[in-house]
């Protein structure tokens, strides 16, 4: 779920004059308990609506929130249609990435799901390297093998029949990465404004396109809609929790503390769910926690 920049993350990487590890950490609670949240709030939501109508009514009040905060803050003329064909390749990426993150919540355990989730940096790396031209490194490389392995101790293959949510898990990361490889490009010419506008709008076009194809769209009833309007705010105060807190410590800092969500939301999944705790899911995002760090401090150093 995590679309952020991945230069802001690579720039966040660099010693700040001014760093409030402190304060970072306050902010990354507000960003843990967003995601958790959403991900509470799309198991109650897709009791009465497909993930396509669930994207739908989430675009439409994201796109609401965007406007209007737009509108106060004079910043909708910074929409542009300058990088169309960018923007609309990035929206797919995202919407089938999160249609997939939003059906592999309901059919696996969620500790399992976030865990997969958390490959998505190291997909980024991968695809950084093939379209962007980024230098592999040794460092990269082994931050890859690492995830690699986690991703193993995850599924077990042969150990276990290989579910749907471990695939579309798995899937919805690869997609984020795809959109975060798209949003690095836009982002040497867009402004957030500009690319939360785009994101909301499009993201509303295909959720109704794709819900209205068999010539029925489900209405979110009165105890369906807030969690509706929790999952579109949550997605945007988690970014914006992140955003933050990156702001105020290096990146080696900050985004360690962003794996707090795996045991949090095995606890949520434990307390709500009745979902065991795997220890393999847990021993799979070590590594690919491990992976994530290596590349943290790589780009670190790098930058010093």
């Amino acid at each position: 779920m995590t679309d952020l920049p991945r230069e802001t993350v690579i720039a966040a990487s660099a010693p700040l004059p001014d760093a409030r590890p402190g304060l970072a950490a306050l902010w990354m609670v507000g960003a843990i308990l967003s995601f958790s949240a959403m991900a509470v709030a799309g198991r109650a939501a897709a009791l009465e609506l497909d993930t396509f109508e669930l994207m739908s009514w989430r675009s439409a009040v994201g796109l609401l929130i965007v406007l209007t905060i737009g509108a106060f803050a004079g910043t909708l003329g910074q929409v542009t249609r300058r990088r169309m064909h960018l923007h609309v390749a990035r929206n797919i990426a995202h919407f089938t990435g999160q249609n997939l993150w939003f059906y592999a919540i309901t059919v696996s355990p969620l500790a399992l799901v976030f865990a997969l989730e958390f490959t998505s940096p190291l997909w980024t790396m991968l695809l950084a390297a093939i379209f962007l031209g980024e230098r592999m490194t040794r460092a990269k490389a082994l931050a890859g093998g690492l995830g690699f392995a986690g991703v193993l101790m995850i599924v077990q293959p042969g150990a276990a029949p290989l579910s749907s949510g471990m695939v579309t898990a798995a899937m919805a990361a690869v997609m984020f990465a795809t959109t975060a490889i798209f949003t690095k490009k836009l982002t040497a010419t867009e402004t957030i404004t500009c690319i939360m506008f785009y994101l909301t709008a499009m993201q509303l076009v295909l959720g109704l396109a794709c819900s209205l194809i068999d010539g029925d769209m489900a209405m979110p009833s009165l105890a369906t809609a807030p969690w509706v309007v929790l999952i579109a705010v949550a997605g945007l105060t988690a970014h914006f929790c992140l955003t933050t807190a990156l702001s105020m410590a290096p990146a080696s800092i900050v985004m360690p503390m962003d794996f707090a969500r795996l045991p949090a939301i095995a606890v949520v999944g434990m307390l709500f769910y009745d979902e065991p705790l795997l220890w393999g899911v847990l021993g799979g995002a070590a590594l690919i926690f491990a992976g994530n760090y290596v590349n943290i401090i790589a780009a670190r150093r790098r930058t010093t």
